[in-house]
């Protein structure tokens, strides 16, 4: 079934239960089945879905396809007779011919499709290794090393999996094909079908000898150590990858990637915003009505920020090129500061005299009730 998703096929995601995929199967079959239903297309559904279900109903077969688009694992079958060997997945573009069921299953499983070489070199697993940064450390990055566990090459045998002095044989079994076929006699007909041979495993090869260090798997677990450059700027929930840090691969093909997802603490003082950076500034009233130079904190050491007379509560300031800088190396973001008034909650006789005249002055009355110049005056600034 060329480039067709079993899932979609069957209507059901991706993390459906083993009886919810029997349900939809049941379902369908008994809606497409040929018997049943003599409507022009109806017969190829009905492969499609008995092909379908044939996958997802084995844990095995389902695992391979989810992992390498193939239920026959990463050797994978190429289209039918001499076609293209080059990918992993899929039934190539052999379509289903005009033939009885026993045809049909014969270009599934029979012989003469290409497969991929059972010994031919394959990349290692990716791994993942969370790291959690400080805001600081976010913002400029620092070098460090990390240690975790993964499958590497043997020391020993060095991937081979044989004991030194001796060599992996051509699989007795499977003559080297890496897969065993078998035929079942079916309601549908006669049914061939290819399983991974249980002597080798699919490599195709027999160790006679096993290596004493990793019992014949080729690989053993380390404890790794690497150094990482992290690079400023890096933000939470972003990653990056170091090549060839994953694990081993096997038949001598190189180790997978590891990715490093990144997870960074919250500031105290900060906030943050992709490259610009946040910060809330009380000042006072008088400072807000007369003007002032006051120090704002940035993670670039402390700066002198101008207020104006007359700032409002909640103006915003901009200091350029104070926030973190950009990962694709277009310079640095900018740090806001937001000011908010603080309206005293103590006064002393002085400050009352002076406000009381401010108030005057300005055409304000005065007084001890509700709605006052003091009071209009906090719900101003605290609003």
């Amino acid at each position: 079934m060329a480039d067709k998703d079993y899932y979609e096929v069957l209507g059901v995601s991706r993390d459906a239960s083993q009886s919810e995929i029997k349900k939809a199967y049941r379902q369908l079959s008994k809606k497409y089945h040929p018997d049943i239903n003599k409507a022009p297309g109806a017969e190829e559904k009905f492969k499609e879905i008995t092909e379908a279900y044939e996958v997802l109903s084995n844990e095995k077969k389902r695992a391979n396809y989810d992992q390498y688009g193939s239920a026959d694992g990463p050797q994978g079958f190429g289209g039918a007779g001499a076609g293209d060997a080059g990918g992993f997945g899929g039934f190539g573009d052999a379509g289903f011919g005009g033939g009885g069921f026993e045809d049909i299953f014969s270009q599934f499983f029979g012989g003469g499709s290409a497969r991929r070489n059972p010994n031919a070199p394959q990349p290692g697993r990716d791994l993942q290794y969370q790291m959690t940064l400080t805001f600081e450390e976010a913002i400029f990055g620092k070098k460090t090393k990390i240690k975790y566990n993964r499958e590497a090459q043997c020391h020993t045998c060095h991937g081979s999996g044989a004991k030194p002095g001796t060599s992996p044989v051509t699989c007795s079994n499977c003559g080297g094909s890496g897969y065993v076929t078998s035929e079942t006699n079916t309601p549908l007909g006669r049914m061939r079908s290819q399983q991974v041979c249980p002597v080798c495993h699919g490599t195709g090869k027999e160790i006679k000898e096993k290596c004493p260090t990793c019992g014949g798997s080729g690989h053993e677990e380390e404890r790794h150590e690497v150094e990482v450059n992290i690079p400023a700027g890096v933000d939470d929930g972003q990653q990056m990858r170091l090549q060839n840090q994953g694990e081993a691969g096997a038949n001598g093909g190189p180790y997978g990637d590891l990715f490093i997802v990144f997870t960074v603490k919250p500031s105290k003082v900060f906030t943050r915003n992709g490259a610009d950076i946040y910060l809330d500034k009380d000042i006072s009233f008088t400072q807000a009505a007369l003007g002032d130079e006051i120090n704002v904190q940035t993670v670039h050491g402390d700066v002198k920020l101008k207020i104006p007379a007359g700032t409002q509560t909640g103006a915003v300031f901009r200091l350029k090129g104070k926030g973190a800088p950009r990962l694709r190396g277009n310079g640095t973001g900018d740090q806001r500061v937001t000011v908010r008034i603080v309206t005293p909650k103590n006064l002393n006789k002085a400050q009352r005299t002076a406000l009381k005249a401010f108030a005057e002055a300005s055409g304000e009355k005065v007084g001890t009730g509700k709605g006052n110049f003091f009071d209009k005056m906090k719900d101003a600034f605290d609003n």
